[in-house]
């Protein structure tokens, strides 16, 4: 799930722009979970963001994780990232390192790779002299504080962004997300995935809510990175009410992506801006920013990654709807979805669930939650009585799967850490504001001290 294979094939006809997406059904057998997490780096000394140039920047830390067997990715004379066995680790626009995890089978697997992957973060970072921090939204720095990468496909996206919504360059640049990336059988699968997935991303969202602090003091949101979203582009985000009609499917969100504005088109490593231009002009050889061309199939699996909402369909699903945490919840957001999506009696038990809410309902709850997370009213109750009902599927779903790690144990207890949260009622965030207010005295920085991996 991590990257993509290069796909040069011209594209002649629509049909196929809607095959690419079926070709991503597959046997449950070959469901695997791929997860994927963000986190910010910076200097153990003062606590300034990470340069990517520099003795102890980004670029001194992607050299130093070769040493495990890490190959480059270039861009021109740059190191923006690593692969190896299906996994990367990226950066995204002010430097916040990515890794996107291998295809695997348990979240046993998935979460060793992610304890793997710090650990390995860990050992170079404390020879720079450097940490990192799990957070939804950088707590400290300004916009102008925070570093740029020297990626092409950011510059284009830099300009266009103030252009439809006053909040995308923070959503750039000083947020952070854990998502996990999940397979589908058939197109109705799919559709019943989708449907769950937008329907309790909001649920997820409260639970992970992890980013009260901008520019070292409270922002008045419990996830600032989820209230981000709202105004960073209304053409590419939201909560996609058009998946639930009768007949949604692969042709429906190819239609849907058709008519979302362009960032870029990539020819021999060089961005073109065609940032707000159309796809279907492009099908037609009419892009102003290539006049005559026609897309290939890597255009399209390109196009699909510059699309935002709640829950993405490319080959498969993406859960996009959780802020960045510490390391034991790294874990505890595939096994969410793993456990509500991959098993069949707990999707059709979380489909029973949000059946009948409405399309404003949803909405509603999506808009409410980075505010108020588990308090946040539906229906006369909060809704940290909905997320207790949600694990206990999720629970359900992982217990009914009966994968086993060496030691007989089940994927159950990577839920344990949200179990705790929804009983109390209380999200990461709150956990944090009380800190703030009462041992850390309104001085923000004892949060790089305390909470950095």
């Amino acid at each position: 799930m991590a990257g993509s294979e290069q796909n040069d094939t011209p594209i002649d006809d629509r049909r196929q722009l809607i095959d690419y997406l079926a070709s991503g059904c597959k046997p449950k057998s070959a469901w695997r979970i791929g997860t994927e997490h963000e986190k910010f780096g910076f200097r153990l000394s003062n606590h300034n963001p990470l340069p990517y140039d520099g003795p102890n920047g980004i670029r001194a830390m992607l050299e130093g994780l070769r040493q495990f067997g890490w190959q480059p990715i270039m861009e021109g004379e740059n190191i923006i990232g690593l692969s190896q066995d299906g996994a990367s680790i990226t950066l995204e626009p002010g430097g916040q390192f990515e890794l996107s995890g291998a295809p695997l089978e348990t979240l046993h697997a998935t979460c060793a790779e992610v304890n793997t992957h710090l650990a390995q973060v860990k050992q170079i970072a404390s020879e720079l002299d450097i940490g990192f921090l799990g957070l939804g939204f950088s707590p400290l720095w300004t916009r102008a504080e925070t570093p740029v990468m020297p990626k092409g496909r950011y510059e284009i996206m830099t300009r266009y962004m103030p252009k439809r919504g006053t909040l995308g360059l923070d959503m750039m640049y000083r947020s952070c997300t854990v998502q996990v990336n999940l397979d589908f059988a058939s197109e109705a699968d799919m559709a019943r995935k989708f449907r769950v997935g937008l329907a309790l991303q909001p649920i997820a969202t409260a639970l992970f809510a992890n980013s009260p602090f901008t520019e070292g003091r409270p922002n008045g949101y419990l996830s600032f990175r989820s209230h981000v979203w709202t105004d960073t582009d209304p053409d590419r985000s939201g909560m996609l009410p058009f998946v639930f009609e009768d007949g949604f499917g692969f042709e429906r969100y190819v239609d849907y992506a058709l008519d979302v504005p362009m960032y870029f088109v990539q020819r021999d490593g060089i961005y073109h801006d065609a940032s707000g231009q159309s796809f279907r002009d492009f099908l037609d050889g009419r892009l102003p920013a290539l006049p005559g061309e026609k897309p290939t199939m890597e255009d399209w699996a390109s196009h699909l990654t510059t699309i935002f909402p709640e829950v993405r369909i490319k080959k498969f699903a993406e859960m996009r709807g959780a802020d960045g945490g510490p390391w034991r919840r790294l874990c505890a957001l595939p096994a969410l979805w793993v456990g509500l999506l991959y098993d069949q009696g707990a999707l059709d038990a979380a489909w029973d669930l949000v059946k009948d809410w409405s399309a404003e309902e949803r909405q509603a709850l999506r808009d409410n939650v980075p505010k108020t997370a588990l308090h946040t009213d539906f229906r006369g109750r909060p809704i940290k009585e909905i997320a207790n009902e949600v694990l206990a599927i999720a629970r359900s779903g992982l217990k009914s799967r009966a994968a086993l790690d060496r030691n007989g144990k089940d994927e159950q207890h990577f839920l344990d850490v949200l179990q705790e949260i929804a009983a109390a009622g209380q999200c990461p965030a709150e956990e944090l504001l009380n800190n703030y207010k009462t041992r850390w005295d309104g001085n923000i920085h004892h949060i790089f001290d305390e909470y950095a991996y």
